[in-house]
């Protein structure tokens, strides 16, 4: 799944770059939220815990025409974490609980992050319209 904005013209403008840097971060954000929701799912449907997703973003090899969103991935690299729980549904024979592979203050981390990215991209667009209405202005 590839997301990027096109311009007009061959060149992105620096809305074109920052709206796509806002998406990306919003896409961020609706992830790292989902793995919070998820924090404590220790069935999905499939007998397996929640496990944690992360969005693989990139930009084209000049690095000048914005944010793509690539894919969202399953994080398959960090172990589901063991917790003794003798009479959860889902305890095995020995009374434990896999649980989902969602660390909060990882997560709120990289929600403060992906927010404080959101905000400098709309930061961007205000003050890209900004220079606009200032050069409107003076050409009166």
């Amino acid at each position: 799944m590839s997301m990027s904005i096109g311009s007009i013209g061959s060149t992105p403008s620096p809305v074109d770059i920052a709206v796509s840097g806002m998406r990306a971060h919003a896409m961020r954000i609706n992830v790292i939220a989902n793995n919070i929701a998820n924090a404590q799912t220790t069935d999905v449907g499939d007998g397996q815990p929640y496990r944690r997703k992360d969005v693989l973003l990139s930009t084209d090899d000049d690095g000048l025409a914005g944010v793509n969103i690539d894919e969202i991935t399953q994080d398959m690299d960090t172990q589901f974490q063991r917790v003794l729980m003798a009479g959860h549904p889902n305890a095995d024979e020995q009374g434990y609980v896999n649980m989902p592979n969602v660390s909060l203050p990882t997560e709120m981390m990289n929600m403060v992050a992906a927010t404080r990215a959101y905000q400098a991209s709309t930061a961007i667009i205000k003050r890209y319209q900004e220079i606009t209405e200032q050069t409107l202005e003076l050409l009166r």
